[in-house]
């Protein structure tokens, strides 16, 4: 039976990637508006009442809206993954992050309302859920995260002006430290203190390099990092999209460039440490627009669809 999918917000950055991993996923047909009636709400109520899945690529405020339209539906209303920021930490939602922790596919597979984890948020997690499960992090320890992303994340204004030759090289951003994805980090990662948080933006279009730097004797029980590479690479074991770098293969890759897995719905994972330091460093590498936004999407559409 063929799944009828509605892209609410098909011309934007997520939504047109979107469309275009479905056209490799069989079993789906995707219901499509004219221009014109894009946001004209009675034409999305019928595009709504025709589909098993809407997926919302729109502002957090239009997400917000749209979703309680979809509510008001009953229960003739499809289902939902919301690609916005507005439910990642809203309750009745669930967190669309497959490997978050045991059960969370079958969680999402079962589920009405879905939240695409964001970008940062997905590499952070990637990193410290684990960790955190597997008490080697403290979940009351003082973290700090840094990150890196392509432009494409910033939405159309920043790509406008990356694109027009008006941005720099690089810059840091979001420094009263008040950035959308904390809450989520905060809750996924299993923290109870708010991690500090420094996001970064570079001329580049896509990919994207989340760090967590580590002081190995401030965490309980003063782990490796071997040790650490092991609970990483235990809780990802079998999995499709994520992957944890051997201590060999990370030796041979002291320095990172972000752009590797663009294309890709992959999320690759290293630990560097100096044990006579007593120092570490995680780093998750991942398309932005792929595992952090439009693969992601797809992937629990399928695990959704049982596709």
């Amino acid at each position: 039976m063929t799944a009828r999918i509605f892209i609410d917000g098909e011309a934007g950055t997520t939504g047109l990637q979107i469309r275009d991993k479905l056209a490799d996923l069989s079993g789906v047909a995707l219901r499509s508006l004219p221009a014109a009636e894009r946001k004209d709400r009675q034409a999305k109520l019928r595009a709504f009442a025709e589909v098993d899945v809407v997926v919302l690529c729109l502002p957090d405020e239009a997400a917000t809206e749209t979703a309680a339209l979809i509510e008001a539906m009953g229960d003739s209303a499809p289902r939902v993954i919301d690609a916005s920021s507005a439910h990642r930490v809203a309750p009745g939602w669930t967190y669309g992050f497959p490997e978050l922790i045991a059960g969370q596919e079958a969680a999402i597979a079962h589920a009405r309302r879905v939240t695409n984890p964001g970008c940062h948020a997905t590499g952070a997690v990637a990193l410290l859920r684990p960790l955190t499960d597997a008490d080697l992090i403290p979940k009351d320890a003082s973290i700090t995260i840094g990150s890196v992303s392509g432009y494409s994340g910033g939405g159309k204004a920043m790509i406008e002006l990356f694109e027009g030759g008006r941005a720099p090289s690089f810059e840091l951003y979001a420094l009263a430290l008040e950035h959308k994805h904390l809450p989520e980090i905060q809750l996924y990662s299993g923290l109870a203190t708010r991690p500090l948080f420094v996001p970064s933006v570079g001329n580049f279009r896509q990919g994207m390099l989340v760090n967590v730097p580590l002081q190995l004797d401030a965490l309980a029980g003063k782990p490796s990092g071997a040790d650490l590479r092991a609970a990483l690479a235990e809780h990802y074991r079998g999995r499709r999209y994520v992957k944890v770098a051997s201590a060999e293969e990370s030796a041979k890759a002291l320095r990172l460039e972000p752009e590797a897995l663009n294309g890709t719905n992959d999320l690759l994972i290293h630990v560097y440490a100096n044990e006579a330091r007593r120092q570490a460093v995680l780093v998750a590498k991942l398309d932005n627009l792929g595992k952090g936004a439009s693969g992601a999407a797809v992937q629990n559409l399928a695990l959704m669809l049982g596709l």
